[in-house]
């Protein structure tokens, strides 16, 4: 029986591009006005890049010192990299990414289903910590855990041993969900239950382990969970 859910944090429960799109709306962003998608596109995807290099090659950072130079290189990319004020203000809003829509209520429903609800991000602890006050669900989560833990970034399963080791759960006994197929994945290789919720409708990767389930959003969690 599942007693765990475990969701990852960004692009999952968080949306990764409100930053560049809030940015976007204000006067000191106007310079993205018609570029933010590209801007949140082109940060995300270095964020992750940079993870998998220094997973790989050993050179660990913390997360927000990876969103800083994901950030600065898709910026000066795009060549804003002079804005010292736009830096800024696009760091600060990452630090209180908006939740998706879904996020209070399915987290609601699940504290009332009995079931153990956490957060397993490669976020730093602070990041982790200012992003659930921010989106106003704190009270539903049993824990933050950090990657920073375990010193290396997912899917290295050093950071999936991190759930076990804080609940004293088996793999089989949590519900991993992730927005990155890669994570999802990773996780399922590890003996999670895995759901991929694909906000973006891409194919499933091409790894040795494909999710349990697939889902567009988080809204059908509570039927995955029964047929666990």
């Amino acid at each position: 029986m599942t007693s765990t859910c475990i969701f990852d944090a960004y692009g999952t429960l968080f949306d990764v591009s409100g930053a560049a799109k809030q940015a976007a709306s204000t006067p000191e962003g106007q310079a993205l006005a018609d570029h933010w998608p590209a801007l949140a596109a082109s940060w995300r995807a270095k964020q992750l890049e940079y993870t998998w290099l220094r997973a790989i090659t050993g050179a660990h950072t913390d997360f927000w010192q990876v969103t800083q130079d994901s950030l600065d290189w898709s910026l000066e990319a795009m060549g804003l990299d002079q804005d010292a004020t736009l830096r800024t203000q696009l760091l600060d809003l990452y630090r209180a990414l908006p939740a998706y829509p879904e996020v209070p209520e399915i987290l609601r429903s699940l504290k009332s289903m009995g079931k153990r609800c956490a957060i397993l991000s490669n976020g730093s602890p602070k990041m982790l910590e200012d992003a659930v006050v921010s989106a106003g669900i704190a009270n539903f989560l049993d824990g933050l855990i950090s990657v920073e833990d375990a010193g290396v970034y997912k899917p290295d399963y050093a950071v999936y041993d991190l759930v076990g080791a804080r609940f004293d759960t088996s793999a089989d006994e949590v519900l991993f969900v992730s927005s990155n197929g890669w994570d999802a994945a990773g996780a399922a290789g590890y003996g999670f239950n895995t759901l991929w919720v694909n906000r973006m409708g891409q194919p499933i990767d091409r790894m040795p382990w494909r999710p349990r389930f697939v889902a567009a959003d988080l809204t059908g969690i509570t039927d995955v969970l029964e047929e666990i």
